[in-house]
């Protein structure tokens, strides 16, 4: 639940924030007698599906990563520290990378990667077309 909370956190108070709208909005004298009622609930599970979605969607990101990492695979995690150039890394196992709990980690760098914020790296083919 600790990760539900650490990963959703900023969408959670966007929702929460969405939903004083709603109130505010469905509760004006121009709304009809059950618009409260009815947007709250509308918007509470539109949100919540959201919410979920985005939170199965990284949890499973991170999976794949993670099973990638292990199978000798790149990874590209994104760097915050550097704005200017160079704004990715490219990590993999036989660089002297390991995983610690859900964070990229090395000796050779100062910073853990979450691998929330990585993506599996996969060069893409040479794709010349060839005459006949």
């Amino acid at each position: 639940m600790q990760k539900f909370f650490y990963l959703e956190g900023g969408y959670l108070i966007l929702a929460a924030v969405v939903l004083l709208v709603t109130l505010f909005v469905t509760t004006r004298p121009f709304m009809g007698k059950n618009a409260k009622k009815k947007g709250l609930m509308a918007v509470s599970a539109i949100l919540a599906v959201m919410i979920g979605g985005h939170y199965w969607v990284t949890m499973d990101r991170m999976e794949k990563v993670k099973q990638a990492f292990e199978n000798g695979d790149e990874i590209i995690c994104e760097s915050r520290l550097i704005r200017k150039g160079a704004q990715s890394i490219i990590l993999k196992k036989t660089l002297g990378w390991r995983i610690e709990g859900d964070y990229f980690v090395s000796d050779a760098y100062s910073r853990p990667f979450f691998m929330a914020r990585c993506i599996i790296y996969k060069k893409a083919q040479n794709n010349i077309l060839k005459k006949p």
